[in-house]
């Protein structure tokens, strides 16, 4: 998993998560990525501020600190204990409880681009956060 620190033409900065740098290219040629603030699709890499720690012998991690892969596994379990998966009904949800028809509590879920527009068009604050998938243990 790689995190590009991302820009648009608007100057809004925000990271974007690809599996590589090939991933990365092959969505901007296709028009895949759009700024989650304005949602304007001139996008492009911009340079990034980075850290470098100090390694330790038991696999590259920094002293006390998780490795990159344990960091978003702690993260996917965060989300799948702790929001209600309310699938492909997110943006129906979200705007159920935008306007008080059901009780405000924490969901996940997927929608479409048209559907993430037209909850950014209503006022509803969403943050969308990629998940990994757990690895085929059957292989």
């Amino acid at each position: 998993m790689m995190v590009f620190d991302l820009g648009c033409g608007e100057g809004h900065r925000f990271e974007g998560w690809f599996e590589s740098g090939a991933d990365f290219e092959r969505q901007l040629a296709e028009g895949l990525l759009s700024c989650p603030v304005c949602g304007g699709n001139h996008v492009e890499r911009v340079p990034s501020t980075f850290g470098i720690g100090a390694s330790s012998r038991s696999g590259g991690e920094s002293a006390g600190e998780p490795s990159p892969a344990a960091f978003f596994k702690r993260i996917t379990e965060f989300v799948k204990s702790n929001f209600d998966d309310v699938g492909s009904r997110f943006a129906t949800e979200a705007l159920k409880m935008h306007y008080g028809v059901s009780e405000p509590r924490n969901i996940r879920g997927v929608s479409t681009k048209a559907e993430e527009k037209m909850l950014k068009d209503e006022g509803v604050s969403f943050l969308k956060v990629p998940v990994i998938a757990p690895k085929d243990t059957d292989a």
